[in-house]
């Protein structure tokens, strides 16, 4: 029988924060947030509350994983639904806001207008230095 997106991130957040798995080993928390993922074209609503909360981790490879599994294909899929989401977080936490620039552009966000704007925003977020603000 398939899980459902609740059963995927009721399981998901019974692992997270976690601790990253040693290398070269497979790491569960990865692997929950890719069973997450798998909902993102159908039940874009669910897995945005997921991303919104789990981005703002301080853990470097839990928001790695919730960038490149997650954020960067509802943005690929569901781009005018999400952006304006992603950009309210991410000019209010510093974790979200340096999240944000680890996604490649896919399908939605490749548009030429699209893609100004995630540039356009991951730029404002920057300091001269680079660094998040």
């Amino acid at each position: 029988m398939a899980m459902s997106v609740a059963e995927a991130i009721r399981n998901a957040e019974a692992i997270l924060p976690g601790q990253q798995a040693a290398e070269g080993e497979e790491d569960p928390r990865w692997q929950a947030v890719i069973a997450v993922a798998s909902f993102v074209d159908t039940e874009p609503e669910p897995v945005w509350s997921f991303v919104e909360r789990w981005g703002r981790h301080p853990d470097d490879d839990l928001r790695s994983a919730i960038a490149t599994c997650v954020l960067e294909h509802l943005l690929e899929y569901h781009f005018d639904l999400i952006f304006p989401r992603v950009a309210h977080v991410a000019r209010s936490n510093s974790c979200f806001a340096e999240m944000v620039g680890w996604c490649a552009l896919f399908g939605q966000s490749e548009l030429p207008e699209n893609a100004a704007r995630l540039c356009c925003l991951v730029k404002e977020l920057r300091n001269a230095d680079g660094e998040v603000l």
